[in-house]
Parts: structure tokens; C-alpha cells; sequence
């Protein structure tokens, strides 16, 4: 297994890795409706584009893709930081490798500079991220109109 940065020639298997896996795991939190409108955000163009404005990673496994993870600028602050599009396919889940991706997005340079990083968190995922001491932002543990969590950490 390797973790490297994403290159654009990427973005169609990694779209399919993400819709694969919000469609496994994410449907008993969230209705295929709310599915499919993220996966509508998440294309092959859409990543190339995200890519441009963070730092993205691909785990792959010889040469498939397993999964990612991002970490970019909070609303362009130089001392805050985000992490985003965080996914590993549902049969290779529970194995460490999102420990192996938050831990390398946890080394990315947006993450050194930042005093706070905040996740928007699906119903799914916030207990993963909590293992890492992220925590709900602001002490709210409620869903918001995006139907995420918000987490944050402060280093």
C-alpha cells in the first residue's frame, strides 16, 4: 500500500471509489437521495478541480485505488485548515488505512500551519474522527442544514 498525490489521470477511479463507498457505507446514515446529490459533487471533473485548491491523496494498492483524503485552506485562512473527501472502499475499511490517511494529511504542510482544522463530518464518520481528538466545534453536537457534523482540533 502507498499513499500519494493525487494526479489528475486519477479522477475517474477515484469518483468511482467515492460513489462506491458513500452508497455502502453512508446509506444507513443518509437517504440514496443525499447519496447521489454528493456523489453529484464528486466527479472525476470535480476532483480534478479540488485538487487545484488542496492537497489530495490516493491510497492505492498496487495500481487500484483504495482511497483518499484531502486537506486544504479553511475559507482561504493561512491559519486554519480543512480536511475533506476522506474515503476508503468498504472492503478494505477497519484494515488502518484511514488511520494511514489521516495520519499523512496530519503531516501535509496545511496542517503545520494551521492552529485549528476543522471536518465537516458525515453522521458515519464522527466517531473515526474523534479517535484522532477532533471534537465538536464550538461544543455543538447536532447536524447542520448540510446534515454533517462539524468537527475541529486546535494544535
Amino acid at each position: 500500500m502507498i499513499i500519494r498525490k493525487f494526479k489528475n489521470e486519477d479522477s475517474v477511479e477515484l469518483a468511482e471509489v467515492i460513489a462506491k463507498t458513500l452508497r455502502t457505507t453512508n446509506s444507513k446514515d443518509y437517504s440514496s437521495e443525499y447519496i447521489e446529490n454528493d456523489i453529484s459533487f464528486l466527479t472525476a471533473d470535480k476532483l480534478i478541480e479540488r485538487s487545484n485548491w488542496t492537497n489530495l491523496y490516493v491510497v492505492c494498492e498496487d495500481e487500484k485505488i483504495i482511497g483518499c483524503g484531502a486537506i486544504g485552506s479553511y475559507w482561504g485562512k493561512e491559519d486554519e485548515s480543512s480536511l475533506f473527501t476522506i474515503f476508503v472502499l468498504p472492503e478494505y475499511q477497519g484494515q488502518g488505512i484511514g488511520r494511514k490517511i489521516m495520519e499523512t494529511l496530519e503531516q501535509d504542510d496545511y496542517f503545520f500551519r494551521a492552529k485549528r482544522i476543522e471536518i465537516p463530518a458525515s453522521i458515519t464518520a464522527v466517531k473515526f474522527y474523534k479517535k484522532f481528538g477532533y471534537d465538536y466545534k464550538n461544543g455543538v453536537n447536532e447536524i447542520d442544514d448540510e446534515q454533517l457534523y462539524r468537527l475541529e482540533k486546535f494544535r
